[in-house]
């Protein structure tokens, strides 16, 4: 679904002017309006002037802020692979147990991208538009947190915990289950984000032919067959 389309990026079309900013806050506000504009109308087809007039900034000022539109996007890409890294190494620092890793660091990828959908929308969306050597450093990260996940299954499949033909597909299909989250998760709705989260780390589990039953939690998730 495109931001053009509707789903949860048309709500972002038009952010109001912030008034009496405090100058340290300036760059944080400037890079939220970027990355609203970038959601709701793509990279390509926004401008310094519209980002500028977002958070009330004319002209050059805002060059005083920001070197250009390429930086913010990068800046904002960049920042989100790092996030979900630190998310993830943070998830499974607790425990051992690879199925308690994969099910950890699924909760930790879904939770990501039900709070930070415009982030997921962008970052996706927007790979081709970044320059060198911003676009590989994104892509680099995102090899290393596929990797993550994947080296998580095939270390279960080795223990005889999972049951998987390939942990690189497994591993592809779990993290797109973020994305999907990322196009329809709104708070308020049906489900919280825990619940959430939790489910899906129920079908991550499922995906990978997880042997031993998952320990239902008080956030509504269910025991695996």
């Amino acid at each position: 679904m495109s931001a053009d389309q509707g789903g949860p990026y048309e709500r972002a079309h038009r952010p109001g002017r912030p008034e009496g900013v405090p100058t340290a806050d300036r760059r944080s506000a400037i890079r939220q309006a970027a990355l609203r504009l970038f959601a709701a109308q793509g990279y390509r087809s926004t401008t310094m002037a519209d980002i500028g007039a977002a958070v009330g900034i004319r002209g050059p000022s805002l060059y005083k802020h920001v070197a250009s539109k390429h930086e913010l996007l990068a800046e904002i890409m960049i920042g989100t692979m790092e996030q979900l890294i630190a998310d993830n190494a943070a998830a499974v620092a607790g425990t051992d147990e690879v199925q308690e890793q994969l099910r950890r660091s699924v909760e930790a990828h879904i939770r990501y991208h039900a709070r930070h959908r415009l982030e997921a929308f962008v970052g996706n969306r927007e790979i081709g538009s970044l320059e060198q050597p911003a676009q590989d450093r994104v892509l680099s990260r995102r090899s290393d947190y596929e990797r993550r996940f994947r080296e998580l299954i095939e270390r279960g499949a080795a223990e005889g915990a999972f049951d998987v033909q390939s942990a690189r597909i497994a591993s592809y299909s779990i993290l797109d289950m973020g994305m999907g989250v990322a196009s329809w998760f709104h708070e308020g709705g049906e489900f919280s984000v825990d619940r959430l989260a939790y489910q899906y780390g129920d079908i991550a589990l499922r995906i990978v032919g997880a042997r031993r039953p998952g320990v239902a939690r008080e956030t509504g998730g269910t025991e695996l067959a």
